[in-house]
């Protein structure tokens, strides 16, 4: 793991992240996963990204008692700005969304925020929890059936939410919170080898955003201290 560095804006204060390249945490699995925001947004200075001080690659286990003082669950991310630190992908997603100008993440119509929350909160609730790598860990020589069974799990309940909702992205033509949830959980399903034919609709959403060069670029296979069986 490896900590970056934040700002809202150019002329604030850098604010810390810390982030891993194989976390599937929707938005700071990799010290760009907040550019998706800034790909479409009008005013490209409204985030401002510094990795001149990140550690190399494998220093963060020397700082786990430190970034415990940041967040207790020693879990990615934590984010520290405005003077608050906030942990858990959505909280975070959310208060960037409420307190910055520009297009946002949650729509403003009652009905599509709710189904982007929804979509999102069963990603990063119901299917990321039972197979990020604290748990596979746990798991042996079953992890990759174990890992299997509970993406399809999640993706049996996903794809047809999908299919209801989805135009360009997962919630008609905006991009949301919920396709930043979406592309790192399809990574994982890559990677712990899931059948992605038998979800053509998570199958193109996630081909369609990562046209998108902001979402190629923070793609965890992509990160500097991805391990080399990782990348592609």
């Amino acid at each position: 793991m490896s900590c970056v560095k934040i700002s809202a804006r150019a002329s604030e204060k850098v604010k810390a992240i810390k982030w891993s390249p194989q976390c599937t945490c929707p938005l700071f699995n990799s010290p760009r996963k907040i550019e998706p925001i800034q790909q479409w947004h009008p005013k490209p200075s409204l985030f401002f990204m510094d990795t001149s001080e990140a550690p190399a690659p494998g220093e963060f286990g020397s700082l786990t008692e430190q970034y415990k003082t940041l967040n207790p669950m020693q879990q990615v991310p934590a984010v520290e700005i405005d003077g608050i630190t906030l942990s858990q992908s959505l909280a975070v997603i959310q208060y960037i969304d409420e307190t910055r100008p520009g297009p946002r993440l949650l729509p403003a119509d009652p009905k599509k925020r709710a189904q982007v929350r929804m979509i999102s909160d069963l990603i990063a609730s119901g299917i990321q929890p039972l197979q990020n790598l604290y748990v596979i860990q746990k798991m042996g020589a079953e992890k990759m059936q174990w890992a299997q069974h509970f993406i399809d799990r999640g993706f049996q309940a996903l794809e047809p939410i999908l299919k209801e909702t989805s135009g360009t992205y997962c919630v008609d033509d905006e991009i949301s919170m919920a396709d930043i949830c979406l592309v790192p959980q399809v990574y994982n399903a890559e990677r712990f080898k899931v059948d992605l034919e038998k979800y053509p609709t998570i199958k193109r959403l996630n081909q369609t955003l990562r046209e998108i060069e902001a979402f190629r670029v923070s793609h965890p296979s992509c990160q500097p201290d991805t391990p080399e069986e990782l990348r592609g």
